[in-house]
């Protein structure tokens, strides 16, 4: 093959020229990100989001604190970073977002809309809490943080709520009192101030609280400002994402670690329970962890890396982002141990009852943390919760412009502004059910089934189709050549055989040894677990269909059956020039693996 040089041929036409804007490129043409720096922040916000702030500490909190970091620890080097460098690269590799990278394997295109159905179910959870952490700003700006006080109206029978700054001690409790249960003022204002929390869903979820739905709103608006202009607006705004959060966290943990009982906490977060490393579900609960923080199994990372140019060093990128997540996951769960051991000193209780885990634990501790600065707490509450809303945007503004991407991509004569708008509607509409009182228990289940077990089935097809259909061996070569590096025997291994091997593990066993979803220590309903499963199945019965239907219009079996499962001729590097060398390095090592 004859190549031209590349400097005297004009950008093909699915290339970007930085300096156009996205509202005059041709139909055909491909967004880039403005600036390598704008992609790197943009993944460090897509993966350093709530699900180390929030997420992170109450998964660890319900595994044995300790007990926990061993097997994430293990799970994020073994597991997590190899799969982060795999869907940055299929993306940057083939230009493609989760679907259009499936022309490596087109009977398995499924898996693309099942990790993007997917994505859009934890998308309508998560602006939740971002609308919760809004809702809590909007508090924060009262002379007194209405956290840190006991409020009769929200008192519930055989509850006796301590205010902040108070020991059990000083509520002059009686013998007749051992049957009350004590509480944190903080954790009443949030079940009962915020979320009107209701235990029991069996007979409905209630009717949507306005404040919350308004927040709600609220956050959907900014996120469809953030993305109707594509990466050329969501970029800008990683420059704030990314880099804001952390000086909030690093005076929080330092207020954090000076309070009464914190180092308590922490010897609870960092001491292993080792007999607990015998429980498949520690192992799950840290997989399924991984996945929520740094972004794995959601299709978003491999839209993102599509923005990419092809000779970007996404390497380099990889190995900093998960560096960052691992960091930011360890920083959020000192300050919350932090405040755990502090609660438990004031209420005289062991660490693992001081309140009720669950999705609501950061926004119980990290409240009372903010409560305790002495200087102008209003401030760092004011601050605090700016951090978890522009965490929360970071990694929401990855999701939905997966689901965004796809539906451009498949339907290229809509235009952006159109599939965004009503995206976010969707996903507001979506959302409203969590606003409701037992919206947290809902959200217990949909965490459950579409972001842990869902997401898990398919990143297991992920993985098996890409190592064991398209094979390894080419995933190398391709790889190799867009880096300009030699992946080692490790990438081969996690690859081929660790990765789809313990997930394939942990997935069969939960599916044989499932128990049912509790919120508060109570099963939910069975007609919620009915329909949670209908949500689990719902990835693998699209990736089914796309299966069966690629397989039923082959003309007979034989040669026909293998040459469904070869990649398409459109499947590689979209610049010509990079195309051209591709395909003479793939003739290569054709050549020197038959001699």
């Amino acid at each position: 093959i004859s190549l031209v040089d590349q400097q005297a041929r004009p950008p093909p036409p699915d290339l970007v020229v930085p300096s156009e804007k996205p509202d005059q490129l041709p139909p055909s043409a491909r967004q880039q990100w403005d600036n390598p720096v704008e992609f790197l922040l943009s993944c460090i916000s897509m993966s350093v989001g709530l699900g180390n702030v929030w997420r992170f500490p109450f998964t660890a909190y319900e595994n044995g604190g300790g007990a926990f970091l061993i097997p994430y620890f293990l799970v994020l080097m073994l597991v997590g970073r190899p799969l982060y460098l795999l869907e940055l690269s299929l993306g940057q590799f083939s230009s493609g977002g989760c679907v259009k990278i499936w022309d490596l394997c087109p009977p398995f295109r499924g898996i693309g809309y099942g990790q993007s159905f997917g994505t859009f179910v934890v998308t309508s959870y998560y602006c939740v809490l971002i609308a919760i952490s809004f809702y809590y700003l909007f508090a924060s700006f009262q002379s007194v943080l209405p956290w840190t006080v006991c409020h009769a109206t929200l008192q519930e029978n055989s509850t006796v709520c301590l205010p902040s700054n108070h020991s059990v001690s000083m509520l002059n409790l009686t013998d007749s009192s051992s049957n009350l249960t004590v509480i944190s003022s903080t954790e009443q204002y949030f079940r009962r101030g915020v979320l009107k929390e209701k235990l029991d869903i069996s007979d409905g979820i209630g009717l949507p609280d306005p404040a919350l739905l308004g927040c709600l709103v609220l956050c959907w608006i900014l996120l469809y400002f953030s993305l109707r202009k594509g990466v050329s607006s969501s970029g800008k705004v990683a420059y704030f994402t990314s880099i804001f959060p952390y000086t909030v966290m690093i005076a929080l943990m330092i207020r954090g670690l000076t309070l009464p009982g914190s180092l308590q906490g922490v010897v609870f977060l960092i001491k292993p329970q080792w007999h607990k490393l015998y429980d498949v579900k520690v192992w799950y609960a840290a997989v399924t962890q991984a996945f929520f923080s740094l972004g794995i199994g959601f299709g978003c990372l491999t839209t993102f890396g599509s923005f990419n140019k092809f000779s970007h060093n996404i390497y380099r990128d990889a190995t900093i982002i998960s560096v960052a997540d691992t960091f930011t996951s360890s920083l959020a769960g000192v300050i919350t141990f932090s405040i755990l051991g502090h609660l438990a000193y004031e209420l005289e209780l062991p660490i693992e009852k001081v309140v009720k885990s669950g999705a609501g634990l950061a926004f119980i501790s990290y409240p009372e943390v903010v409560s305790k600065f002495d200087f102008s707490p209003q401030l760092f509450a004011v601050l605090f919760f700016m951090m978890l809303i522009t965490l929360g945007f970071g990694s929401a503004i990855g999701m939905v412009n997966a689901v965004i991407t796809i539906i451009c991509d498949n339907c290229s004569q809509l235009s952006r502004q159109l599939v965004t708008m009503v995206v976010c509607l969707t996903g507001l509409a979506v959302g409203v059910i969590f606003t409701t009182p037992g919206g947290q228990a809902m959200l217990e289940l949909i965490d459950y089934y579409g972001g842990s077990l869902l997401i898990l089935s398919m990143a297991v097809a992920e993985i098996t189709v890409v190592a064991w259909i398209y094979r390894t061996s080419n995933l190398i070569t391709d790889l190799n050549f867009m880096m300009q590096r030699n992946l080692g025997l490790f990438w081969r291994l996690c690859w081929t055989y660790l990765i789809p091997v313990s997930l394939s593990l942990i997935l069969a066993y939960t599916l044989v040894f499932y128990q049912p979803v509790q919120y508060a220590q109570v099963d939910l309903p069975v007609s919620a677990q009915v329909g949670g499963w209908m949500l689990a199945l719902t990835g693998p019965l699209i990736t089914l269909v796309f299966l069966v239907v690629s397989v039923s219009r082959l003309d007979g079996w034989g040669n026909s059956f293998t040459t469904v499962f070869r990649p398409k001729v459109t499947w590689g590097p979209k610049n010509v020039v990079d195309r051209l060398d591709w395909m003479t390095v793939k003739n290569a090592v054709k050549e020197n693996s038959s001699t």
